[in-house]
């Protein structure tokens, strides 16, 4: 099948079951209205019902908790596995060249590639153990296809094909890779072009030194979200599907706003919110919300005898 069909069966697809991607089809309605039919896990003031405790309650750090705050101060250094005196290595730069190649060649139609950059931490001083090489392929989504998000679901769908089969790491750090519109605005104070091996934004330490983290806010509002996810898992213990299933979706949704709050203050990347938010990613807090939403569905969905 050629790529202008399938394309057109993509998007006759998308349009039958959301309107245009963002109204809930009959079923998705139907769904939602069961979930919600046998109460609220929330009170009336719109707080929830509490028990247990939280796994990253920060009251007594233990070393691993304390290991993920201090992940976040600043190194003397861009890390030595991707650069040497600014530049990077040339064994990394081929080798993420050809990782960018091999994921294009996964891609069914032509497209002009904009650039292949490096951002993120590995491309600035707040590097650590825990950050990854964040491998941008830069793209005019409108070149495609004037429906942007029909562009970015297909790429977001490619992306996730792709981290199934693929798990790589250059010298202890994984590989992540994503294709970015290049009318789309993107946070960062250090990007560097993979493709032209040149700094398009140079990150300067003098600069991306701040005052010194904030780590009792960082704490209780990567808590706050931690103690809603061991409420979701005690719904699903208790086989409160469908209650489950409504709080793991509004938790989602409360960590992406959090996220997108800090990127919009002055101090952005270093803003409480977003350090809150990759405290909860480094302690792996969200592979455990998305883990508790995946098992929930399931057994929503099974039928026993």
């Amino acid at each position: 099948m050629s790529f202008e069909k399938k394309w057109k069966n993509y998007q006759r697809i998308v349009e039958s079951t959301s309107k245009g991607h963002l109204a809930d089809n009959e079923f998705q309605q139907k769904t939602k209205k069961l979930r919600r039919k046998n109460g609220n896990m929330y009170t009336k003031g719109g707080n929830v019902k509490p028990f247990g405790r939280s796994n990253t309650y920060f009251e007594n750090l233990d070393e691993a908790e304390q290991e993920v705050l201090d992940s976040f101060e600043l190194q003397d250094e861009l890390n030595a596995a991707a650069f040497e005196k600014d530049i990077m290595i040339p064994e990394i730069r081929e080798r993420l060249m050809e990782i960018a190649q091999d994921f294009l060649d996964g891609v069914d139609f032509k497209m002009d590639v904009e650039d292949i950059t490096l951002t993120g931490s590995l491309a600035n001083y707040n590097w650590s153990k825990y950050s990854d090489f964040d491998l941008h392929i830069l793209v005019d989504f409108a070149a495609i296809d004037a429906d942007a998000d029909l562009v970015r679901e297909y790429f977001q769908n490619l992306k996730a094909m792709w981290n199934i089969r693929h798990n790589i790491f250059l010298k202890g750090f994984e590989v992540e890779v994503y294709v970015q519109n290049t009318n789309e605005e993107h946070t960062s104070t250090g990007i560097y072009s993979v493709q032209n091996d040149e700094w398009i934004l140079k990150p300067e330490r003098e600069v991306t030194a701040r005052s010194p983290i904030d780590k009792s806010n960082i704490e209780k509002k990567a808590d706050d979200i931690s103690f809603q996810i061991d409420r979701a898992e005690k719904l699903f213990a208790d086989g409160e599907l469908d209650n489950a299933l409504d709080a793991i979706d509004r938790l989602r949704q409360k960590v992406r706003n959090l996220r997108k709050i800090g990127l919009s203050k002055a101090d952005g990347l270093y803003s409480v919110e977003n350090l809150a938010f990759k405290t909860l990613r480094r302690s792996m807090e969200l592979e455990r919300l998305s883990t508790l939403k995946n098992k929930a569905y399931d057994r929503q969905m099974s039928i026993t005898q």
